[in-house]
């Protein structure tokens, strides 16, 4: 068995500690605007996934959508400011459903 060193374990940084270190602490505008793009880039990421296992090409998915194919992309890589019925409707035609879920915070 493993013997973990509790010393090396105690110096180790957690990730909130990384990210306040390269970002600033939540709350702050650069932590803010790191989370929006990070948000961003997941939620592309889920549609592209989705896209690739349907085998389906950015273009099939814009002329469905009535955009333009670089629209596409750049919703893929996190890069468009996408509303929220644009967003549905993508998930809609790559056969995605989400149920909202409100959450008080």
């Amino acid at each position: 068995m493993i013997k973990i060193n509790e010393d090396k374990l105690a110096k180790l940084s957690t990730t909130n500690q990384m990210l306040d270190e390269k970002y600033g602490e939540h709350g702050t505008a650069s932590r803010n605007e790191f989370d929006e793009q990070s948000l961003a880039w997941f939620y592309g990421n889920m549609l592209k996934e989705r896209r690739k296992e349907l085998k389906m090409t950015q273009k099939e998915v814009a002329e469905k959508l009535g955009r333009e194919q670089s629209y596409i992309a750049r919703v893929e890589r996190g890069k468009a400011d996408i509303q929220l019925s644009s967003f549905f409707r993508i998930a809609g035609i790559l056969g995605i459903q989400f149920v909202p879920s409100f959450v008080q915070v």
